[in-house]
C-alpha cells in the first residue's frame, strides 16, 4: 500500500511540475474538487478526446452529435429522476462539522477528520445536483441545475435528431462535455471531482435487441482502452447488482482500474431501457416515439449507454504511463504515452544553441514538422541530456537533434524515449517516420 501511495504522489508531483494539472485557484489555497489543466495537460487531455471522438463518431456512419447546454431546468432533472435518485448517503460530525460518503467510511463510528468516536450523526441521503438562479429579477428567478450528466441533453434533443435527419436504428447520439456533481467528499486527485468531463452517447435500439447490441459494446470499450494506452491487465469487469445500479438502469457494468488507492470505477456500460425518452415524453407531453419507415411500427427505442469519463482516464493513462528505469548511470522518470495521445510528437533541437548554423537548420527542421503535425516541440534549453530528461517526463516519443553532421549531410539524430537508442535518419524521412 505504501508503495502504491508513493506512485500517487510522484504521478500527482510531476502532473504540476511538467505543466499537466494544477490544483484550481491555488493562489487562494485551491478549491477542492476542482483542478485546471495547464500547457502539457490540455494538449493529453484533448489529444484523448480526439481519439475518442475519431473512434467511435467520426469513423461511423450512425453517430449524430450534439453540444447541449451545462444548465437545464428543474423539469429536466424531475422527469429523469435526479431529484429524487441523484443521492449519496451523507453523514457529518458534531464535533468538526465535517462531511462524509456513508459508504466510505472504514470505521461508521469514528471520524475521520478530527478522531472523535461517536459523533458521526444518522445517514441522510444528499443530492448532488448544483442548483442555479436563473433570472434577474428580485423574487422573479427560476432554479435550474447545471448538468449532473451529459446524457439529458441528449435525450431532450431525440425528437429534433430524428425530425432533421430521420436515422435508422440503430443510431447513437454522443457528445462530450462538462457535468458537475456536489460531491460531498472530492478526493483522490482526479477521480472524485465536482466539475469533469464526460464523453458519452446514447445508442437507441430496437427492445428485442439490447442484449446483442450491448455486448457489442462492451467488446468495443475493451478495445479504446488497449488503444488508449490504459494497462489492460489493470481493469475488471464489475457486474452491477440491482441494488447498487442507477435509477435509470436494468443492467450496468463498471470497468473498474487499479488506480493507486484502489480499484474504482473507471467507465461504466449501462442498458437505460425506455426509462428516460418515456418519462420525458410522459413530463413534457411530447410524442418521442420512432416511427419505422419500413414495418410503420411506433414504439419507444431502448438505450445502451457506453459512459467514458475524461479526467478518469487521463489519470489511468499517467498511472498505466508512469515507469522508472536506469539510465547512463542515473535513474530517469519516463511517461510511455502512446504516440496518438503525446502531448507533443517529437521534438525538435539543435545540439548547441550558441551555434547560429545549428540553430538555423534546426529550425528549418522544426517548422516543416510543425507545419504537419502541430504538437512538436522545440527545446534549446540547458545541455542535451536535460533536455531529453524533460521530454521523457512528458512523454515525447522521439527527439530530434541536429547536429554538426547534419550540415553535411542532412540527416539528424533520433533519440527513442522508452530506450534512450539512437539512430542516424534522413531529413526527408522524419516525416514518414512519425507518421507510422
Amino acid at each position: 500500500m505504501a508503495e502504491k501511495q508513493d506512485l500517487m504522489e510522484k504521478i500527482v508531483s510531476l502532473a504540476k511540475r511538467r505543466g499537466f494539472i494544477y490544483q484550481s485557484s491555488e493562489i487562494y489555497g485551491g478549491l477542492a474538487g476542482t483542478y485546471d489543466y495547464g500547457p502539457i495537460g490540455v494538449s493529453l487531455k484533448r489529444n484523448i478526446e480526439r481519439l475518442w471522438w475519431k473512434r467511435f463518431v467520426e469513423s461511423r456512419e450512425d453517430m449524430y452529435v450534439l453540444d447541449t447546454a451545462v444548465i437545464m431546468p428543474e423539469a429536466v432533472w424531475k422527469a429523469s429522476g435526479h431529484l429524487e435518485g441523484f443521492t449519496d448517503p451523507m453523514v457529518a460530525c458534531s464535533n468538526c462539522k465535517s462531511r462524509f460518503r456513508a459508504d466510505h467510511l472504514e470505521d461508521k463510528n469514528k471520524c475521520p477528520s478530527c478522531g472523535k468516536t461517536g459523533t458521526l450523526g444518522e445517514a441522510e441521503q444528499f443530492n448532488l445536483l448544483f442548483p442555479v438562479e436563473r433570472g434577474a429579477a428580485k423574487g422573479g428567478t427560476t432554479t435550474g441545475y447545471l448538468r449532473g450528466e451529459i446524457a439529458q441533453g441528449m435525450f431532450v434533443n431525440f425528437k429534433n435528431v430524428i425530425d432533421s435527419f430521420h436515422p435508422k436504428l440503430p443510431f447513437g447520439i454522443a457528445q462530450s462535455g462538462k457535468a458537475f456533481r456536489n460531491e460531498i467528499a472530492p478526493r483522490e486527485f482526479l477521480f472524485r471531482v465536482r466539475e469533469f468531463d464526460l464523453m458519452e452517447f446514447e445508442y437507441f435500439i430496437r427492445p428485442e435487441d439490447w442484449e446483442e447490441r450491448f455486448e457489442y459494446w462492451r467488446k468495443e470499450m475493451w478495445a479504446w482502452i488497449e488503444e488508449i494506452g490504459i494497462t489492460k491487465e489493470n481493469v475488471h469487469e464489475l457486474e452491477v447488482g440491482a441494488d447498487d445500479r442507477a435509477h435509470y438502469s436494468k443492467r450496468t457494468i463498471d470497468f473498474e482500474f487499479d488506480y493507486p488507492f484502489g480499484r474504482k470505477e473507471l467507465y461504466g456500460l449501462a442498458y437505460r431501457t425506455d426509462y428516460d425518452l418515456s418519462r420525458h415524453a410522459e413530463a413534457s407531453k411530447e410524442n418521442l416515439a420512432y416511427l419505422d419507415e419500413e414495418t410503420k411500427q411506433r414504439f419507444v427505442p431502448h438505450v445502451i449507454e457506453p459512459t467514458f469519463g475524461l479526467g478518469r482516464t487521463v489519470l489511468a493513462v499517467l498511472v498505466s504511463a508512469y515507469a522508472e528505469d536506469e539510465l547512463g548511470g542515473e535513474t530517469r522518470t519516463y511517461l510511455k504515452l502512446p504516440a496518438a495521445i503525446a502531448p507533443y510528437r517529437a521534438m525538435v533541437s539543435p545540439l548547441l544553441k550558441n551555434k547560429p548554423e545549428l540553430v538555423a537548420k534546426a529550425k528549418g527542421v522544426f517548422d516543416v514538422l510543425k507545419k504537419e503535425f502541430g504538437n512538436i516541440a522545440w527545446d534549446d534549453n540547458g545541455n542535451i541530456g536535460k533536455r531529453y530528461r524533460r521530454q521523457d517526463e512528458i512523454g515525447t516519443p522521439s527527439c530530434i537533434t541536429i547536429d554538426f553532421d547534419t550540415l553535411e549531410n542532412d540527416t539528424v539524430t533520433v533519440r527513442d524515449r522508452d530506450t534512450g537508442e539512437q539512430k542516424r535518419i534522413a531529413i526527408a524521412e522524419l516525416a514518414s517516420m512519425l507518421r507510422a
